[in-house]
């Protein structure tokens, strides 16, 4: 059985965690300098991670290598089972023309493509986070803004600083959930924390995302829109977290945001229309329509390269290129009946109610049962934590029936009939779905081994003593290592199960709130979830750009980096008297 020593190297902790950051300086440095493939800077640094486990870890190699093999299998279920299935229900409507119908729809709302990415990207991709997570907002949301003309670049960097502020509910609150089993803290308690946190954030991220797409132009001339859905977002995060329900958090936040700009868009309409271009600067013209706005590809055509008439067509996806002028002349053509609407829409409502009825006390019972959510123990992994107790990583929990992935599946069952697609067309999208994304499956999955070898033989608990020894400072420090925890897994709630207990441990002792520090791993972590390889793998293979995610990881580390110094500051001054009474 191996047990951790965190301080192994000569015996100091400072130097232990200095080599214990060598996986991930390897993984950032080949993504961000040597502009790297992200499954090959995955696997590179899973085999530092490895060497490092072995020689200043003493951690025997056939125990490093069975962890990562336990973390690539978590990497594909349940993470990448969300995504692939999302991406397949997408697919579908892409091959029978609807997600055209559904991009039309949206064109609807406002003319103006910097409103309709708000919409998309924030609210839309806030209530993706709600019922899935795990990726499944980025990779959506990315090829819906490259519908409306966005090129893939942007549409990556957009969806992915959109995904901030909503993620610490996200999966119907799982971070929350999985924060307050490991912290032994009030689930309710942290949700009320996490609610006067994420919400400030939330209010200026739909400012940032206007930023990105038209700089300071763009947000003058949509501010009342942008502060409005922010201020909405906000207000109803706060509210429903604090007093009505932590796991309908986000559910109710991104259709009150979305309803307060689209009734403003009733009575308000910003001075100019936002179009994109080719080339690498962008116009603001007085007049327009979203046809005249749609970019050289896609959202049908570079995400799946799926080409084909209104009509349908049977080219499979991953053929064939859609050019400005076909979605234009398409468009023009395209006369959408209540029914087209409908069935455009149906997928996501479909969605909704499967993973609402999922939470109905009867069918959430059964999900819970033992035969629907199975765990055991990974062969041959024998490990204890740092502290001599025996440790629940080698638990491996095979949720396969109530699984959001699964919940997908059923849901895109019941698409198929609904907009029309033929079974066996179906079938073929789902088997070419996993060919679109094999690069990011890869990437997921060696990042995840990453994770666990990191976990398994201690270098990430190093880092996390290492910086719990920082004193007051701590209080600063806290979101930085949520941050690092999601940046490594991907996910707030792996990191939430990372550093949850350390939080209330450091807090104890350096005399912090321990509601607070708990809070801000999750608050800070969602800020590491546009920088994690996987979540950049997810878009680069969204906008058919897979091999690109060191360029998607350098436009948004910017954007990262300054989210976690606001979320740093504020976690601090609610540790000082200033802003103490924020904390419940």
């Amino acid at each position: 059985m191996f047990r951790p020593v965190l301080d192994a190297v000569a015996g100091s902790l400072f130097l232990t965690a200095l080599v214990a950051m060598l996986p991930l300086v390897t993984l950032f440095v080949l993504l961000g300098v040597l502009r790297m493939r992200a499954w090959l800077a995955s696997l590179i640094a899973l085999a530092v991670a490895i060497v490092v486990a072995v020689a200043a870890y003493s951690m025997p190699i056939g125990q490093a290598l069975i962890a990562g093999t336990e973390g690539a299998a978590f990497g594909f279920f349940p993470i990448l089972w969300i995504v692939i299935n999302a991406i397949w229900i997408y697919n579908m409507t892409v091959v029978t023309g609807h997600f055209d119908v559904l991009r039309r729809s949206f064109a609807t709302v406002s003319d103006d493509a910097r409103i309709q990415a708000v919409i998309i990207a924030f609210c839309f991709g806030a209530l993706l986070e709600a019922l899935a997570g795990f990726g499944t907002p980025v990779a959506i949301t990315t090829v819906m803004l490259m519908a409306l003309g966005f090129r893939p670049i942007k549409a990556a960097v957009v969806a992915l600083v959109a995904n901030t502020a909503p993620v610490a509910f996200g999966a119907l609150a799982t971070p929350i959930t999985t924060l307050a089993t490991v912290s032994g803290l009030p689930e309710h308690a942290l949700s009320q924390m996490v609610g006067r946190q994420t919400p400030i954030l939330g209010m200026f991220v739909p400012v940032a995302l206007v930023f990105i797409i038209d700089r300071g132009k763009g947000v003058r001339e949509t501010l009342p829109a942008t502060l409005t859905c922010g201020f909405a977002f906000a207000i109803a995060q706060f509210v429903t977290s604090n007093y009505i329900s932590t796991q309908l958090t986000d559910i109710v936040a991104s259709l009150v945001g979305a309803l307060a700009v689209v009734l403003l868009l009733r009575v308000w309409q910003p001075s100019g229309q936002y179009v994109e271009v080719d080339t690498d600067e962008n116009v603001t013209a007085s007049g327009g329509t979203i046809a005249a706005q749609a970019t050289a590809t896609s959202g049908a055509a570079t995400a799946v390269r799926a080409r084909r008439g209104e009509s349908g067509s049977d080219h499979p996806v991953g053929e064939g290129v859609a050019t400005r002028e076909d979605l234009a002349e398409r468009d023009a053509q395209a006369h959408d009946t209540r029914s087209d609407v409908l069935k455009a829409y149906a997928p996501y409502l479909i969605i909704v109610v499967v993973f609402v009825l999922a939470q109905l006390p009867g069918l959430k019972d059964l999900l819970a049962t033992k035969w629907a959510n199975p765990s055991f123990s990974w062969p041959g992994l024998d490990l204890q934590s740092a502290d001599g107790k025996p440790s629940t990583l080698p638990t491996f929990r095979f949720n396969w029936f109530g699984a959001a992935g699964t919940l997908l599946v059923i849901a895109g069952l019941i698409t198929i009939p609904v907009i029309g697609i033929r079974w066996g067309k179906a079938l073929r999208v789902y088997g070419q779905t996993y060919r679109q994304l094999s690069a990011a499956i890869l990437t997921v999955m060696a990042v995840l081994a990453l994770a666990y070898v990191m976990n398994a033989s201690g270098q990430t608990a190093t880092l996390g003593r290492w910086l719990a020894t920082s004193g007051a400072l701590f209080a600063i420090l806290s979101p930085i290592l949520g941050w690092l925890g999601v940046a490594v897994t991907g996910s707030d709630t792996s990191a939430n199960s990372l550093f949850g207990a350390l939080q209330v441990s450091a807090a104890r002792q350096t005399g912090l709130s321990e509601l607070l520090m708990a809070a801000a791993n999750s608050s800070g972590g969602v800020l590491g979830k546009m920088v994690s390889p996987q979540n950049l793998a997810i878009a680069a293979a969204a906008v058919g750009m897979s091999g690109k995610e060191g360029h998607i990881f350098r436009k948004v580390l910017g954007w990262s980096l300054g989210f976690l110094a606001f979320m740093c500051i504020l976690v601090y001054l609610q540790s000082t008297p200033v802003l103490s009474w924020m904390v419940p």
